[in-house]
């Protein structure tokens, strides 16, 4: 994206509100400057208020077609502008964006809170609701009315007066408070820099690492010093390979403290605020709890279903987790050492047990997951399970040099989408992975195909080398493009239901389920290739990472759980007044029996999830939840016989990859599947169990 200038210019100069010839109608990135983000946003926002006056105010009587297929409609450009202006502030903001982002965020949610609480028009959906098997809807559309009349009535349409005045100053100070918590994370990772200056700063580190962090320290302007981030594929490395053990704790220290180091990106106040506000909505809407407003529109349904399985997988992980902090601390006495594991220590000789237990260490592995190799696995394990095809777009716009573009192609070669990959982190970034879109699947307004993006923070390898990933940043890889596809393979009439427009506790099934593929032998084998020899991974070494596919089992799910549990504790607060989030998080901890050795896997000052707007908030068990759908989901395959069952694969697109919000998700699952889930596929998974174990119904999970 290009830098900023005095003035936006006319509209006629603004790139963002004229009609786009790039190939595929990309985002011309070459021409947008921040500048031209608000005058953008002010016809936006003008354009959908006149869209929906009409609506609400069409003298016609209330029909599906002039009241909920014109709302469908309706706010095209504003969905335009903000698909690439909240993109780039996730992906490579600046300053100027950052300005934009603090002003347009409460004033787009004052104007979508406007809308929900629109009298006249909640009043005509509230009219086609109540005569709804008299409408002749088919089932797509039965659905979208349904839906909506919810989510009306969620954001406080049948308020009024200052109940509803209240509500509509709640969310947009919620909108301004989340906007701060993202940027304050962003501020404390970009301004981290750990320089090992030192060959004792190094000790231990490999060759691979130190030359990404050779590359870091030369963004970070200090040429010939390696430098540690805390990107995740940075720190994460550090903390396994480093034998300096003074430093590890320093950076553990830095890494687990982000929004919680005082000054202006402290963002504990901003929690506390937060809470009390989440709170305060749900009384106003009805809800006990903020746990339960949120959880009453999920799988879930309940506060109390999320704390049963929390609990059931939390008892596992703990006794997993013990055993494994006792093979930490006999490997601690065989080097001769003689002190208590601590959590910056955890990484470290976990990789050294991983070692003595499965002879696998990451610098044996990682020279055969090339990035490169990695995105052609997952694009191959599409193509051979729904399939699609992925030609090179070299010249497409991009926002940055790193992205790369790509055209979907079905069977025939029809068109299908535009996917984006941005793999390398920047400061311009804030942490983690996710996937977007810059552009929705829909049909209502023509045949609308989908530009989906993935956006991934790994560490990019030295000029001329390849970019090497560890097997978690392969699985992240995976887990993402998962999320692509449920965005790319779309096939829906309506926006409001397209892609990973799915229940919260839903929408991680599709990127889950995707990981599967990358540890199948047959992808290995012809994907895992040394970026030195071109050749493929021994055979002897691939079952070793088979063998260890459950290795640290333990650890990884009490640092999420823990997470989720937290998550889950807050938000079920009836009276929020005088909590003070981090001695909270400790009693919550405390209460569940967190080992000491561990910590949670994202910290309540940091928890962007949850606290960087309210996506995830009482849903970080979504994972978890979701996880019982792709462990026993993956079932399907292996009862098959055969890893790309045809069969399977049409189903699981049909009902799943394609089917957007169109079903109820436990509908769309049992679709697929053929009944209910069983929570023992994934105690099985994490390896809590054995094949011998009894499967049992999972509930409405």
């Amino acid at each position: 994206m290009s830098g900023t200038a005095a003035t936006g210019g006319s509209q006629g100069d603004n790139p963002l509100l004229q009609a786009w010839t790039t190939p595929f109608q990309l985002p011309p990135f070459d021409l947008i400057r921040a500048e031209h983000f608000r005058p953008a946003f002010e016809a936006a926002l003008a354009r959908n208020k006149a869209e929906i006056d009409a609506i609400a105010h069409d003298p016609a009587e209330p029909s599906f077609a002039n009241t909920i297929e014109a709302l469908e409609r309706s706010g095209e450009l504003l969905d335009r502008v903000g698909g690439v202006f909240w993109n780039l502030t996730g992906a490579h903001t600046n300053p100027e964006l950052q300005g934009v982002e603090r002003e347009m965020s409460p004033r787009l949610a004052k104007h979508y809170s406007d809308i929900a609480m629109n009298a006249a028009l909640f009043g005509r959906i509230e009219a086609l609701h109540a005569r709804i098997d008299e409408l002749g809807l088919s089932d797509e559309q039965r659905r979208v009315l349904e839906l909506s009349h919810k989510q009306f009535v969620r954001a406080g349409a049948r308020l009024q007066g200052p109940a509803r005045a209240r509500l509509a100053d709640i969310v947009e100070r919620l909108a301004t408070l989340g906007t701060q918590f993202s940027q304050n994370v962003l501020a404390d990772e970009s301004g981290y820099r750990l320089p090992l200056e030192t060959q004792e700063d190094r000790a231990g580190l490999p060759d691979w690492l130190i030359a990404s962090a050779l590359r870091a320290g030369e963004e970070a302007g200090r040429p010939g010093v390696p430098v540690i981030t805390l990107s995740r594929s940075s720190i994460e490395p550090f903390l396994q390979f480093s034998t300096n053990r003074a430093l590890r704790e320093k950076a553990f220290e830095a890494w687990t403290r982000r929004g919680e180091m005082g000054g202006a990106t402290d963002n504990r106040a901003i929690v506390a605020e937060t809470l009390k506000l989440r709170a305060e909505r749900a009384r106003l809407l009805g809800y006990p709890t903020f746990a339960a407003y949120k959880l009453d529109n999920t799988m879930a349904k309940t506060p109390a279903a999320v704390q049963d399985l929390l609990d059931r997988v939390w008892v596992h992980a703990k006794g997993r987790a013990a055993e494994e902090r006792s093979d930490l601390e006999d490997m601690v006495r065989q080097e001769g050492g003689n002190f208590a594991i601590g959590p910056h220590d955890w990484r470290h000789y976990a990789a050294k047990v991983r070692k003595a237990k499965h002879d696998l260490d990451e610098a044996e592995l990682k020279p055969y997951l090339q990035l490169e190799k990695m995105i052609e696995a997952a694009f191959d394990t599409a193509t051979r399970l729904f399939g699609v095809r992925f030609v090179a777009l070299p010249d497409a716009p991009v926002y940055h040099p790193d992205v790369r573009a790509w055209e979907v192609l079905d069977e025939a070669g029809q068109h299908v989408a535009v996917f984006l990959g941005d793999y390398f982190a920047r400061p311009s970034k804030r942490s983690g992975a996710w996937m977007s879109a810059y552009r929705g699947q829909e049909k209502l307004t023509g045949d609308v195909r989908p530009v989906i993006v993935n956006v991934m923070n790994f560490s990019k390898g030295a000029e001329g080398e390849p970019t090497l990933l560890s097997f978690d940043d392969a699985r992240t890889l995976f887990h993402e493009f998962g999320h692509g596809l449920h965005g790319m393979l779309s096939d829906v009439t309506y926006p409001s239901i397209s892609g990973t427009s799915v229940s919260r506790d839903f929408v991680e099934f599709p990127s889950q389920l995707y990981e599967h593929w990358l540890m199948q032998p047959e992808v290995l084998r012809r994907f895992a290739v040394h970026a030195g020899t071109g050749e493929p991974m021994p055979e002897e070494l691939l079952q070793r990472v088979l063998a260890a596919r459950n290795f640290n089992q333990g650890f990884a799910t009490v640092e999420y759980a823990s997470s989720a549990l937290v998550d889950l504790a807050f938000h079920s607060l009836e009276d929020v007044e005088g909590v003070e989030p981090i001695a909270f998080e400790r009693s919550v901890l405390e209460r569940i029996g967190m080992p000491q050795e561990i910590v949670m896997r994202h910290r309540t000052p940091h928890f962007s999830h949850v606290f960087a707007g309210d996506g995830y908030s009482s849903g970080y068990y979504s994972y978890l939840w979701s996880e019982v759908l792709d462990a026993d989901g993956f079932a399907a395959f292996e009862e098959a016989g055969d890893v790309f069952a045809p069969g399977v694969a049409e189903r699981l697109k049909q009902f799943v990859y394609s089917a957007g919000g169109r079903q109820d998700p436990a509908d769309a699952y049992r679709a697929f599947r053929g009944r209910d889930p069983e929570v023992q596929a994934l105690l099985r998974k994490r390896g809590f169990l054995g094949d011998g174990d009894a499967p049992a119904p999972a509930g409405d999970a």
